[in-house]
């Protein structure tokens, strides 16, 4: 593939990552792609010249899952996953349906998200991705309002959002997913035991995630 080419599917660790977009309705003060001019280790992520189908992406997988080993499938590029909700939904459903053929061993699929899905969807998205999504991973990043507001940067229409988040983070737990995941980064966040101590509150699992930088 051209190195300039955008990867709709990319390795990292031993997972396989879907790009569904660029998008996000928020500008992280750590969010790294346009520090890293949307490369993350070798792989370009920039969706410029157009999103991929659900077409492409199921495409792009079946040539990924081919080859080398894999314990699990993310949804998790350079942009929000839930920006593209119908797109998420079939692939997702592709996945569960490849494993009920034994077409792969099973493996866990895994939604990274910044918790506003049902904010960008306007309804309760859920109920439709409990079916085909295992482990939700969502990016909490704060117990505090006025800091999520400062480090999330949203974009007008979300400023309140972080009520929004822990909804949704707390509609994951109800929902009875196999893992639901809060997260936040370490050095980014003034107080991560109040995460920690909120998010285990409601049932979640909390994750201290490195900050990334160009040397790891």
């Amino acid at each position: 593939m051209n190195a300039k080419t955008a990867k709709i599917v990319y390795r990292f660790g031993n997972g396989v990552y879907i790009n569904l977009t660029n998008r996000c309705p928020n500008l992280c003060t750590f969010c790294i792609k346009t520090k890293w001019n949307l490369d993350f280790h070798g792989n370009n992520l920039n969706l410029a010249q157009g999103e991929p189908t659900a077409a492409q992406v199921v495409a792009a997988l079946a040539q990924e899952l081919s080859r080398a080993p894999f314990k699990e499938v993310v949804f998790c590029g350079y942009g929000e996953p839930t920006m593209r909700l119908d797109v998420l939904l079939f692939v997702a459903q592709t996945l569960k349906g490849w494993m009920a053929q034994a077409k792969y061993p099973p493996f866990p699929v895994r939604l990274n998200t910044n918790g506003l899905g049902n904010r960008i969807n306007q309804k309760d998205i859920v109920p439709l991705l409990r079916p085909v999504i295992d482990v939700v991973n969502v990016s909490v990043n704060t117990a505090s309002q006025e800091e999520w507001r400062r480090i999330m940067r949203p974009a007008a229409g979300y400023e309140d959002g972080f009520e929004s988040v822990w909804n949704f983070l707390r509609s994951c737990v109800e929902a009875g997913f196999e893992k639901v995941v809060a997260s936040c980064v370490e050095g980014v966040v003034k107080d991560p035991q109040a995460v920690k101590e909120k998010a285990e509150k409601l049932g979640a699992t909390f994750y201290l995630r490195s900050f990334l930088d160009e040397d790891n």
